[in-house]
């Protein structure tokens, strides 16, 4: 398997990660009744933080499936190259450090990781035509 591949995968458990995250975090403020029953009538969460999780997860999934297209078509193609092995890398790290830093409410680091990400991608797609 290709470094790219496992990135890949890594990111794939980041993903997976962050849907756990805010659910475990609701769940300790709403309680185990609430967790295990219907969610017919959720409460709003009080805590900033579940909705900081939540929005990193979706922000996450806005750009997952570009990447996942791009790693595997620079894999099937062999377009794998040393632009596509810093770009996935690039990828991975930045949406590693953007859920604590988004949780947290850091304002413009929080962005700026966000464009290392993107440039990361950017790389990769970059790697498909040259």
């Amino acid at each position: 398997m290709t470094t790219e591949l496992i990135y890949l995968a890594a990111t794939l458990i980041l993903a997976l990660v962050q849907v756990l995250i805010p659910a475990v975090v609701r769940d300790m403020e709403f309680g185990l009744a609430w967790g295990g029953g219907t969610r017919d009538h959720t409460p709003e969460s009080k805590n900033l933080v579940v909705g900081r999780l939540e929005r990193a997860k979706a922000n996450l999934y806005e750009t997952l499936p570009l990447f996942i297209g791009a790693v595997l078509i620079a894999h099937v193609t062999g377009a794998e190259s040393a632009l596509t092995l810093w770009g996935a890398a690039l990828y991975f790290w930045a949406r590693v450090a953007y859920v604590p830093f988004y949780a947290l409410g850091v304002p413009y680091v929080r962005s700026l990781v966000w464009l290392v990400s993107l440039a990361g991608l950017i790389m990769i797609f970059a790697a498909l035509f040259i």
